[in-house]
């Protein structure tokens, strides 16, 4: 089964580069507190699944993407509620990052899926005893 290597590498860009992102905002863009926020260890979380992104793991691009999701919500709060216009603009930054590694890890994933469900309905079907 051959996917498009592009979804991989976006993923893969768009988690690194939301991480960086992140970590840039608290410490020197637009820190809540001056001179760097511990707010910066929000970024900690994405470490966890990048490994498995980058290797490919499907389950791991599974659950990332919905945890991701997390930090949609987070930017899309801080957008609408942060005095700061830097800020706010970060905010926005965060939810297109979040939104493009939403979308790679999706239409990575769906080649597989649809060979899942083609595989567990051929199964069904082999197994189906006839009701006479």
């Amino acid at each position: 089964m051959e996917t498009p290597k592009i979804f991989h590498a976006g993923a893969i860009a768009s988690l690194i580069w939301l991480i960086g992102w992140l970590v840039a905002w608290e410490i020197w863009v637009a820190p809540l507190h001056p001179g760097g926020s511990l707010l910066a260890l929000k970024a900690l979380p994405l470490l966890v699944p990048l490994r498995g992104v980058i290797k490919r793991d499907l389950y791991t691009l599974q659950w990332s993407s919905m945890v991701i999701l997390v930090y949609f919500a987070e930017g899309a709060v801080r957008a609408w509620s942060d005095e700061l216009e830097a800020s706010r603009l970060m905010a926005v930054g965060e939810i297109v990052l979040v939104c493009v590694y939403f979308a790679c890890a999706l239409l990575y994933l769906h080649p597989y899926k649809k060979a899942a469900q083609r595989m567990a309905k051929e199964l069904l079907d082999k197994v189906k005893v006839p009701h006479d």
